[in-house]
């Protein structure tokens, strides 16, 4: 029962990366219009990877919420570090599930791998799509 709740949280997880990333599209059509120079460039990297940081870290947060609801860790601030552990899979080792929730972790590592592989790509599309963008004109030496 555990295992299925866990891959219902994934899937949760999956709904809210899979939106984020569907408005960022959407905002992104709009601004890369007027992406003309490095510093335009740069300051939509930054606000691109701070949107991807707050969809990872409500993740992490529906994880640790479903850790600490289903008493698997003693409190919430404690369920969600261990949860950003896990997702990230940096796997300090200073707390741990109990021993019938050790394959719900392990299902939270591989979220966080397939989500930030996801965050990755959508990362590369958009260098993608920049760089395929008509080039002005530059004048020869």
């Amino acid at each position: 029962m555990r295992l299925l709740a866990a891959i219902g949280v994934m899937g949760l997880c999956v709904v809210i990366h899979a939106a984020g990333l569907s408005w960022a599209i959407k905002r992104l059509n709009r601004i890369a219009e007027r992406v003309r120079t490095f510093w335009d460039s740069t300051w939509l990297f930054i606000l691109v990877a701070a949107w991807i940081v707050v969809l990872h870290l409500t993740e992490i947060a529906a994880f640790g919420t479903f850790y600490a609801w289903r008493h698997a860790m003693p409190d919430l601030t404690t369920a969600v570090y261990f949860s950003a552990v896990t997702y990230t899979t940096t796997g300090y080792g200073d707390l741990v599930l109990p021993h019938d929730w050790r394959l719900v972790g392990a299902i939270e590592a591989l979220t966080g791998i397939l989500m930030c592989g996801w965050s990755t790509a959508f990362f590369l599309a958009i260098v993608s799509r920049l760089d395929e963008r008509p080039k002005a004109a530059s004048p020869r030496s």
